[in-house]
């Protein structure tokens, strides 16, 4: 994710000024009981403050839902590159470390693609070049526990280059999840190491078999879903024409072309300029309805339910019209798009059968 992409992001976060108000409150005492507590509350405000930024400038239309995930995921990076720096420099420092004490944290997941909706779980992995060390141990511990107490929920593994190929190879789940790896912060000659052998031990020439598997857990996830998009009160993240139908089709295009973004698959002659607008236009239009689900519900709920329906039609202007009230026009819009997916998955997978 660049963070070119988000606009003004001091105004949602500014590491520098963060990093200067913590180093102010321990530089005479250091990190000690008595300013732990105070500690935490820095990082609740830069958190908070960032948080209201973003939703600010959601609900005055100066944001796309894309544009709000790749924002909140911005927040992330941020806060968490300077709780790692803190616990390095203030809380477990060493005047000389050494190579075994080497740490990498990478986002994973949607996360790693640099997408968080508001109320999203961040996925992190902790990548190690050996065993963990008891300081590289007691930095994870705390960059945990602090995001923990931010009340954050935070899906995390540490592992060893091998250990994290050995796992991609056995789990797909897993595989799914690194195939999404994002460098955060630390050593990046580990990261690039960890790529490498991702690429070579893991994807290579299993592209096809990866692509069944894919589909065939999106098969077994709609049967269970009921198998058709036309639903009452539909799961905008699991449903049929969902986003997680669309981030089928990220995962497949990155792990068969090893491309960075959809829009690359244009230029490799895979989908054309149409379908790609197709594809943006739907996403577009699922993360912003799922953004203001989120903040109008207060937690990471992903069903339309009755209840939501006509607030969320009034969020994005759905007027009533003469024959059409707004809501049911604002769901017949929805079952567009989602059968939108539906044609942009087919058009795909009729050029991998190709």
């Amino acid at each position: 994710m660049s963070r070119s992409s988000v606009k003004n992001p001091r105004a949602i976060i500014d590491r520098k000024a963060l990093t200067k108000k913590l180093d102010d409150l321990v530089g005479w005492s250091g990190y000690t009981p008595k300013t732990q507590g105070e500690v935490l509350a820095i990082f609740k405000e830069a958190h908070t403050q960032g948080w209201d930024e973003i939703k600010k400038r959601f609900e005055a239309g100066k944001m796309t839902g894309p544009e709000v995930t790749r924002a909140h995921a911005l927040l992330m990076d941020q806060l968490i590159r300077t709780v790692h720096d803190f616990a390095d420099q203030w809380v477990y420092p060493s005047a000389s470390p050494t190579t075994g004490e080497t740490l990498t944290i990478i986002a994973t997941g949607g996360y790693g693609r640099g997408e968080l909706a508001p109320f999203s779980d961040i996925d992190l992995m902790f990548l190690l070049p050996y065993k963990m060390t008891p300081r590289t141990e007691q930095i994870v511990e705390f960059v945990l526990y602090m995001l923990w107490d931010l009340g954050l929920k935070v899906g995390h593994a540490t592992r060893s280059v091998d250990e994290a190929v050995r796992l991609a190879k056995e789990d797909l789940t897993i595989r799914t999840s690194l195939l999404e790896a994002r460098w955060l912060w630390g050593d990046q000659a580990l990261f690039d190491k960890f790529r490498q052998a991702f690429w070579d031990d893991v994807a290579d020439g299993s592209g096809m078999a990866y692509v069944e598997q894919k589909l065939a857990e999106r098969d077994n996830r709609h049967d269970k879903m009921g198998d058709t998009r036309y639903v009452l009160e539909p799961n905008i993240k699991e449903g049929k024409g969902g986003l997680r139908d669309l981030q089928t089709l990220i995962w497949i295009a990155k792990y068969l072309y090893r491309v960075g973004d959809m829009n690359d698959l244009v230029d490799e002659g895979v989908l054309t300029r149409a379908d790609m607008k197709l594809f943006e236009k739907a996403e577009n239009f699922l993360w912003t309805v799922r953004c203001h689900l989120h903040y109008l519900i207060g937690r990471p709920e992903e069903r339309l339910t009755f209840s939501v329906q006509k607030d969320i039609a009034q969020r994005l202007g759905y007027r009533d019209r003469a024959g059409t009230n707004g809501v049911e026009r604002f769901m017949k819009h929805y079952f567009l798009i989602a059968k939108d997916v539906g044609d942009i998955t087919r058009i795909l997978c009729a050029v991998l059968e190709h």
